[in-house]
Formats: structure tokens, C-alpha cells, sequence
């Protein structure tokens, strides 16, 4: 068993639709669409979601919350993000920080980062300087730049106490 520290990556998408909300960094966004799937959506807290299972050697969110079960229909992220924060701590594991990177060409994130920056830091116990975030688009290239969709990444550092 490492004593090491642990690095994990993540990457979510979800298509924009009308008639959804959109949430992102746990939370909503103003906008005139949102984005599509069976939970809330939230590309950015499954792409950390992923990125934390992945350093634990835990697999991915949708092997331990599959989009087939009944149980997490429109369930907000900020659940599945304790869920995943309870099963690395029950590895034995804690958060060092995370980073992460949100691609969409609109609507403007830069106002809500702080916002998203505080709510991922709250739900995962630790200070908001161990959460990075940035926001970016693709100018007009691909299915972002044509507001398709929104995609996510994130990188997360965990580590044994």
C-alpha cells in the first residue's frame, strides 16, 4: 500500500438542450439551455468525481452510479460528489487539491467561479485555495464552439493521512 500521494484525471460531457437547467461547480447557472443526462448534469463535478475515483484506483462514476438506476435520476452532483468523497476516504484516502478546466463558448463563466470554487470546496472539506478552476472556450471549434455542449476536465491530487 503507497504512502505516496495519488493523481487522477477526469473528463465529462453533456449536450446543451432547452428545458434544463443549467448547473455547473454545483451551482445554477443563467442561462437559456442546459444541459442533458439523467442526473443534474454537472459536467464539472463529474469530471472531479472522476478525477478522485481515479486516483483511488476506484474505477468511474458510472460504475458506481450508473445512469440505468432509477436512484439517480435528476440527482444533484453535489450528492454524487459526497458519494465519491466517501468512498476515497473509506480507501483511506483524503483530497490534496483539485484543478480543473471548463470548456463552453457561452455563457460566460468567469463570474461564477468563485461561487463554484467555494461550493466544491465546502462539499469536499477542504479550503477553496485547493480548488482551481478555469474556464475557457474553443473558439467556435467543435461541438463547444457550436454550443453544443459543454465538457469538463479535472485533475485531483489525494494522499493518505
Amino acid at each position: 500500500m503507497t504512502t505516496l500521494p495519488r493523481i487522477g484525471m477526469g473528463f465529462d460531457v453533456h449536450r446543451l438542450t432547452p428545458d434544463r437547467e443549467l448547473w455547473l461547480g454545483g451551482i445554477r447557472i443563467p442561462h437559456t439551455l442546459g444541459l442533458l443526462g439523467h442526473s443534474d448534469a454537472d459536467v464539472l463535478l463529474h469530471a472531479i468525481c472522476d478525477a478522485l475515483l481515479g486516483a483511488a484506483n476506484l474505477r468511474d462514476i458510472g460504475y458506481h452510479f450508473p445512469d440505468t438506476s432509477a436512484d439517480f435520476k435528476d440527482i444533484d452532483s453535489k450528492i454524487l460528489l459526497r458519494k465519491t468523497l466517501q468512498l476515497i476516504r473509506d480507501a483511506g484516502y483524503e483530497v490534496g487539491n483539485i484543478d480543473a478546466t471548463i470548456c463552453a463558448q457561452r455563457p460566460k463563466l468567469a463570474p461564477h467561479i468563485p461561487a463554484m470554487q467555494q461550493t466544491i470546496a465546502d462539499v469536499c472539506g477542504v479550503s477553496p485555495d485547493d480548488v482551481n478552476l478555469k474556464a475557457t472556450t474553443t473558439e467556435h471549434l467543435g461541438f463547444t464552439g457550436r454550443e453544443e455542449g459543454i465538457s469538463a476536465y479535472a485533475v485531483a491530487l489525494i494522499y493518505r493521512p
